[in-house]
């Protein structure tokens, strides 16, 4: 049997072998995991193999949190959560199925079209949480947001540093669209935003308006146009309804 202190400096000298080679879950679990392989009697590839599957997992967790982080969602809301009983024109397949991320593979858009409290935040944030756990790049934001952002970029000469900041998303989700009408510099920098992301990567929009009503936030008919024609392009389109089931909950819990 070795000597205490010297298995206390071979474990600091593993320890400070960790932190050299940025590997801090190993450095702070081998101790315990060789401990148990002493136990169960595994061998030392096993031993390796549990060591690097812990370090891996540890990873992963922290660039999905990087992910949520940087995607600055509204609220953690997740599909598992959504109540699709309460929407039964919103088809449960589709919406899984979309959670697989094969339309960010395919830079296809998701448009989720219905009145208030129909749940389409809902269902746009959590397609994005399921894409931030598969960890892809993620931005969520109201499109008035969006627009306030791009024209501070303009008036800081910042706009074209600012546009690849955010083609460099994968996913971008425009939420509240058709909430607030846009002047003539917003709509432009909502079409270009758009437009430079038609086929290139994937976007989700939510809106409250029909298409035919979209020219009562784009004043200009034909940059409407050409804005339709590229949301729509093989986009999915989820129609949320007309009643808002929040209300409705809200209406039920009274009678309660």
């Amino acid at each position: 049997m070795k000597p205490k202190h010297t298995e206390e400096l071979e474990h600091a000298s593993v320890r400070q072998y960790c932190k050299a080679v940025r590997t801090p879950t190993i450095g702070a679990n081998f101790v315990s995991l060789a401990e148990q392989a002493v136990k169960e009697n595994h061998s030392h590839i096993r031993y390796l193999e549990a060591l690097l599957a812990i370090e891996c997992e540890e990873r992963d967790r922290h660039a999905i949190e990087n992910r949520i982080r940087d995607a600055q969602l509204p609220r953690m809301k997740t599909l598992e959560e959504f109540d699709f009983a309460q929407a039964p024109q919103i088809q449960a397949a589709k919406i899984r199925e979309l959670a697989e991320g094969g339309y960010i593979d395919r830079s296809e858009p998701v448009v989720l079209i219905g009145e208030c409290g129909t749940g389409k935040s809902h269902l746009a944030t959590g397609l994005c949480l399921a894409a931030c756990r598969q960890k892809r790049r993620v931005r969520f934001v109201t499109a008035a947001a969006l627009v306030n952002e791009l024209v501070e970029a303009k008036q800081n000469n910042q706009v074209r540093r600012m546009m690849a900041r955010w083609q460099k998303y994968e996913l971008i989700a425009i939420d509240e669209f058709g909430y607030v009408p846009l002047a003539d510099v917003g709509a432009e920098f909502l079409f270009q935003v758009i437009s430079d992301r038609a086929e290139r990567a994937a976007l989700i929009v939510t809106t409250n308006l029909p298409f035919s009503e979209w020219t009562t936030v784009f004043p200009n008919p034909r940059l409407c146009k050409a804005l339709l024609d590229r949301i729509t392009d093989r986009a999915h389109i989820v129609e949320t309804g007309t009643e808002s089931f929040r209300f409705r909950r809200t209406k039920e819990r009274r009678k309660k």
